[in-house]
């Protein structure tokens, strides 16, 4: 199963456009500070994954650290909430246009992952898991008129 690509939304959080090089360099330094700081490092609660995805547009490796929702059996979920925006973050379109060239990095592994969307019951209880764990995500909801997708990783052998 790939990833759904849902709709953006009409409002949402303002996100700040960067230029194309400071992203870059803020995304260097966050990739070297889960390299450096591991399993310390935390957002919300929540232990980092490094996400490395083909940039739907470039074709270009690219690299995210995501806070994650560890399931116990080497799958994971992470949420393109985009801190509520009314835009999906670019992760996730990188996801629904390459879902066969995905891999994350956990605990100092790294593996190949198969990604899919939730939806129906399993998206809503997977949003309740969240919520619980990550209370932050539940304004995010209310910010955006969009529906904030959850994406299963799973580790391939």
């Amino acid at each position: 199963m790939a990833v759904e690509r849902t709709p953006n939304g009409t409002y949402g959080t303002a996100m700040p456009k960067l230029p194309r090089p400071l992203v870059n360099v803020f995304t260097t330094l966050n990739v070297g500070f889960f390299r450096w700081f591991g399993a310390r490092m935390r957002v919300q609660g929540l232990p980092l994954l490094l996400l490395t995805t083909v940039g739907a547009r470039s074709g270009q490796r690219r690299q995210t650290v995501l806070g994650g929702f560890d399931q116990g059996d080497g799958t994971w979920l992470i949420v393109a909430s985009a801190a509520g925006s009314a835009k999906h973050p670019a992760w996730y379109h990188n996801l629904v246009k390459h879902p066969d060239d995905v891999t994350m990095e956990t605990g100092g592994r790294t593996t190949r992952a198969r990604v899919e969307s939730l939806r129906g019951a399993e998206y809503e209880e997977a949003w309740r898991q969240v919520v619980a764990r990550a209370p932050g995500y539940a304004s995010y909801r209310q910010k955006t008129d969009r529906t904030i997708p959850i994406v299963r990783l799973s580790p391939l052998p």
